[in-house]
């Protein structure tokens, strides 16, 4: 019933566009005032919520001003998930039966635009973007969607993120006074590890009478950029690609030391993983800290509703630890926009719109009031952004004001990466999420049934924290590794 009512809703809309269409095309006949008929464009994206309504609203207003000019009229189509939207881009590329049409854009990670770009449905955006043009977005987002064979334009950036640290603030405060941690210890990830321990040894010490109880202090939602990135504050790039192919850079000390920052406080309770999102556990109490997108901000909650009780908690908002004596390296993220190939004058229109979309105030007003990051170097800037809050009245939490102003205030000390594009890299990066996230749940469970049945916790973990588990692990992962990439 859910996919009837979804279908007859678009159909809608589309009957709705069409007429819009029609009576634009009348008007501007009688009037005389063009010859060409308008251009009615869709838009299929995955924003919902706040970033639903930011993105609907900035449509409406370059329909009724930009668009009207120039006879364009754009019609924003919500797929559900990006799962959702991947699979309807897929089914429609390969004209499955039931599917709907390519629209004229769509929000693609590269992976899947790397996908569609080499089935030769996108638009080769180079042909209506200037080098000056493109000067003045950040450099690296535009090379992100240079993916084709030519290094041409395929992904226009209209929104990024990056990763943060969440701190429920409440309970850190009393967990800092008890035991002499500072938040200077969660610079890097190897003091993460030893707060998260004494945090561990906390918690368990508040309940004596009931052994090893305590509680894990930490989580994080991306495991592929907890890799991807790891790897590359440590001076080494996990997929390396050339032309399109891949090969990769397996480095065993690295991956030991991602290792030893996951797995094993993973197993040993230290960090933890229990909801869907890590902004889930600390709503029930679960962790007092995460990394995650800066988009993650936005669900960080102002109340812990734990077996406990329920309780106000304040944040903080904290850069990414990364590794001790790293590179300063940050995940560049977000999805980008595509244009479907098609012809001259629909491909023009799709750019007229995403250069709108993407003016600095235009631009931070939707990042404003959905949590990413603007594209335009000028609109990097905390200035600019109390302007367009203030004057067009966009409702920014504080919590999204603190962390979007954080990272402008860093931005030029750190790089932001993102690996490549290649062919099956879609599956490679779901390896990089799952396989050692995986194993860490499953051998965490089993250390809780030993812990259950009275063993200590240094006896329950032993066997999954020897160098032989290590290599055990290594050679699967990198087995896992290579059948995906292949």
């Amino acid at each position: 019933m859910r996919d009837r009512e979804q279908y007859a809703g678009r159909f809608c809309v589309r009957l709705a566009a069409a007429a819009l269409t029609m009576v634009m095309g009348i008007g501007l006949a009688g009037c005389g005032g063009r010859s060409d008929e308008p251009v009615s464009l869709t838009v299929w994206h995955y924003y919902h919520g706040a970033q639903q309504y930011a993105f609907d609203s900035l449509v409406e207003e370059f329909n009724s001003t930009v668009g009207k000019e120039k006879g364009i009229y754009v019609q924003g189509i919500s797929q559900g998930t990006v799962s959702d939207l991947e699979t309807a881009v897929r089914d429609s590329l390969a004209g499955k039966v039931g599917s709907d049409e390519m629209p004229d854009i769509f929000s693609a990670y590269a992976d899947t635009a790397y996908e569609v770009e080499q089935a030769g449905a996108l638009a080769n955006l180079s042909d209506y973007l200037s080098d000056g043009e493109l000067a003045v977005y950040v450099d690296s987002y535009v090379e992100e969607g240079r993916i084709a064979a030519d290094n041409s334009l395929r992904i226009f950036p209209v929104a990024k993120s990056t990763e943060v640290m969440m701190l429920n603030k409440t309970d850190w405060d009393v967990f800092a006074q008890a035991t002499g941690v500072s938040l200077d210890d969660l610079a890097d990830m190897e003091g993460v590890v030893s707060v998260a321990q004494a945090y561990y040894e906390y918690t368990d010490g508040l309940t004596p009478d009931v052994a090893d109880d305590g509680k894990a202090f930490y989580g994080r939602d991306s495991m592929a950029n907890y890799f991807n990135i790891g790897m590359r504050q440590m001076g080494n790039e996990i997929f390396q690609v050339e032309g399109g192919e891949v090969s990769l850079n397996l480095d065993k000390a690295s991956l030991r030391r991602l290792w030893d920052c996951y797995y094993v406080p993973m197993v040993k309770g230290y960090f933890g993983a229990y909801g869907v999102f890590r902004s889930d556990d600390v709503t029930t109490g679960e962790l007092l800290a995460y990394t995650g997108a800066t988009t993650s901000v936005m669900y960080f909650p102002d109340v812990v509703e734990a077996d406990e009780g329920r309780y106000d908690i304040d944040y903080l908002v904290m850069p990414a630890p990364g590794f001790a004596g790293g590179e300063h390296v940050a995940v560049q993220q977000g999805a980008g926009m595509v244009v479907c190939k098609s012809d001259e004058r629909r491909e023009k229109a799709s750019i007229e719109f995403l250069k709108w979309f993407t003016q600095a105030e235009n631009n931070l007003a939707f990042c404003g009031d959905s949590g990413y990051l603007p594209v335009r170097k000028e609109a990097n800037d905390r200035a600019l952004l109390d302007k367009v809050v203030e004057e067009r009245g966009v409702e920014m939490s504080p919590k999204t004001y603190d962390c979007i102003t954080q990272i402008f205030d860093g931005m030029s000390e750190m790089t932001l990466y993102t690996n490549k594009c290649f062919r099956n890299g879609s599956g490679a990066r779901k390896v990089l999420e799952y396989h050692l996230a995986d194993k860490a749940q499953a051998d965490r469970a089993a250390v809780e049934e030993k812990l259950a049945a009275g063993s200590s916790l240094e006896d329950a973990c032993a066997p999954y924290l020897t160098d032989e588990a290590f290599e055990a692990w290594y050679r699967d992962f990198g087995k896992a590794l290579q059948d995906a990439v292949n």
